[in-house]
């Protein structure tokens, strides 16, 4: 009879260390950071989820623009943000604190794209080359509000991207016959796919994954310019080439930045930041729904719950990771 009951209440420690096991992150608040572009939260519930699933709580995201987002998590105001672009986004990394506060940890998004694009028609009329438009003739065909200069939509200020634009006008001497127009990008954005549907030439900046290229489809509505040579600024260097283009942005990562002391102090964070994946025509997938009308935060919750019903054996894969790590 003693025997039974050394065996059961061993069974029970073991069961209870396993439940423990089960949610390494019970009692601890998990910070995040999150963009103003409702895009870009997708990404980052699908990881509340499964942090949540790891016993952590999560705390009222803020949002911000990405240099004062990665400057929140430098200075300790967050625990991470899932939208750290590698190579655009390093000179604020860096302005923040770099390695010796925040890591970049694992490779959670592949193969973002960022350029400048035109119309199609315009495109195979012999404009390849943003270095063309230092050509006020051929600028001018690019022309919105009259003034002779070329206008494109381009990028806002604290998105990162304004610092490349802004370095290769000068580079690429495009001062005196382009303006880059750095209004509110959704409205700017809307514009330019209404001059396209009136046969209208445009000129604008995008990246993906991101629901405009469903809209303006390169290689069926717009195509992706070339740029005479990489310029890209802070001293940054990169891989700028796709399918045979310079597109004068490096081809990059969104990947998740974290304190180093929420990671050391909770490894099975760290690992899930480690390991989670996704792949970037999901979010493409996902960006589409929004722009179809499904843009509330309730509609987000219920894109990211699907999306881990269809990938639950890697979901759960995970989560098994996490839970080893915390042992």
């Amino acid at each position: 009879m003693k025997h039974l009951t050394f065996t059961t209440a061993l069974a029970l420690i073991a069961a209870s260390a396993a439940f423990a096991n089960d949610k390494p992150g019970e009692g601890v608040t998990v910070r995040p950071m999150l963009p103003t572009q409702i895009e870009e939260h997708f990404q980052h519930k699908i990881l509340f989820h499964a942090l949540q699933d790891l016993g952590y709580t999560i705390a009222e995201p803020n949002e911000a623009e990405y240099q004062t987002m990665i400057m929140a998590v430098g200075a300790g105001d967050a625990d991470f943000t899932a939208v750290e672009w590698r190579t655009l986004h390093d000179g604020f990394y860096q302005e923040a604190g770099g390695d010796a506060v925040m890591t970049k940890v694992g490779h959670y998004i592949q193969g973002a794209l960022q350029g400048y694009l035109i119309d199609k028609k315009t495109y195979d009329s012999g404009i390849t080359d943003l270095g063309m438009l230092a050509d006020p003739e051929k600028a001018k065909i690019f022309d919105a509000d009259g003034d002779g200069k070329a206008d494109l939509a381009g990028c806002i200020p604290g998105w990162g991207c304004e610092r490349v634009i802004e370095t290769g006008l000068d580079a690429y001497k495009l001062r005196d016959t382009v303006t880059h127009n750095q209004g509110e990008y959704q409205a700017m954005i809307a514009d330019v796919i209404s001059r396209h549907a009136n046969g209208q030439p445009i000129l604008y900046y995008t990246w993906t994954p991101y629901w405009v290229s469903g809209v303006l489809v390169p290689g069926k509505d717009v195509e992706w310019l070339s740029v005479p040579f990489t310029a890209l600024p802070d001293g940054a260097t990169g891989n700028t080439e796709f399918n045979g283009k310079n597109l004068g942005f490096a081809v990059d990562e969104i990947g998740i930045i974290a304190r180093n002391d929420f990671l050391g102090a909770n490894p099975a964070a760290a690992k899930l930041f480690e390991v989670a994946t996704l792949d970037i025509n999901d979010i493409s997938a996902e960006n589409k729904l929004i722009a179809d009308g499904e843009n509330t935060e309730e509609a987000i919750d219920k894109h990211a719950t699907d999306w881990i019903a269809a990938h639950q054996a890697e979901y759960d894969g995970w989560l098994a990771a996490a839970r080893e790590a915390a042992n």
